[in-house]
């Protein structure tokens, strides 16, 4: 279903009433998309250890901005987020879209400063996860390690698609692969393969794939009358994915 969502917060916690509280990697949901899988459970307690609260940012508040001091990474728990930076004339340019299962604020390690604002799209909830544990941690559990390096690697691989897409792609085809690598995502979530709720605005998706608003409106309208996806408002239905696929790949139709 389309307004499928995933319940993560425990009974009895009001998902947005103020506070950071305890959470235990063991028994998340997601531990399997943000933490390394096969560890023992003595090694699951020392990371257990590692995360140290979870906190709670409402729809449209940062949750780190550019410049501030570095100091942890964040697991999402539940909810979206965009990363940002300003350009030179003012304008916010999004540069990624995370959501539940993902880390952010890798962007801090390199000058011990966050170089963009993440900004949630929804309420949502991270887990905050010291970067000094981490690494004091990763010399006593050799998986946690290799996964922090593994997460910084498909960073650089996103980043390299984008400027693929930035580079080399038309309007159809930016808007396609934004499309299947968004549904793939969610996917593996356990959300519809066919089926979401675009969490971010259609300026958002322009500002990311490099379109002016309007082009982002007509593609989608020019899909909608291909038959490609149904959209109503958010809500976007693929009907025919291999023609997606097709104008990814450039590959003619059959």
């Amino acid at each position: 279903m389309i307004n499928q969502t995933v319940n993560l917060i425990p009974a009895g916690v009001h998902p947005f009433d103020g506070h950071s509280m305890k959470v235990a990697c063991s028994s998340c949901n997601l531990r399997e998309l943000c933490m390394p899988v096969g560890l023992s459970p003595e090694e699951l307690a020392k990371i257990d250890e590692v995360v140290a609260t979870r906190r709670k940012i409402k729809r449209g508040t940062a949750l780190f901005r550019n410049g501030e001091p570095f100091g942890s990474l964040y697991a999402i728990r539940t909810g979206f987020f965009k990363t940002c930076v300003t350009a030179e004339d003012g304008r916010d340019q999004v540069t990624g879209f995370q959501m539940a299962g993902e880390i952010i604020g890798l962007d801090g390690i390199v000058n011990d400063r966050h170089t963009c604002d993440a900004v949630a799209l929804e309420d949502a909830e991270v887990c905050v996860m010291p970067f000094e544990r981490i690494g004091e941690l990763s010399r006593e559990v050799n998986a946690l390690q290799h996964h922090v390096h593994r997460i910084m690697s498909r960073e650089i691989v996103r980043d390299h698609g984008v400027m693929l897409l930035l580079g080399s792609m038309r309007a159809e085809e930016r808007l396609a692969a934004f499309l299947l690598n968004l549904v793939q995502r969610l996917h593996s979530r356990g959300f519809s393969s066919s089926e979401l709720v675009l969490r971010m605005t259609r300026e958002e998706i322009g500002s990311y794939l490099g379109l002016k608003l309007e082009t982002v409106s007509r593609t989608f309208s020019h899909f909608a009358d291909e038959g490609i996806v149904e959209v109503k408002q958010r809500h976007v239905r693929i009907l025919d994915t291999p023609a997606l696929r097709r104008l990814v790949n450039q590959q003619p139709g059959v």
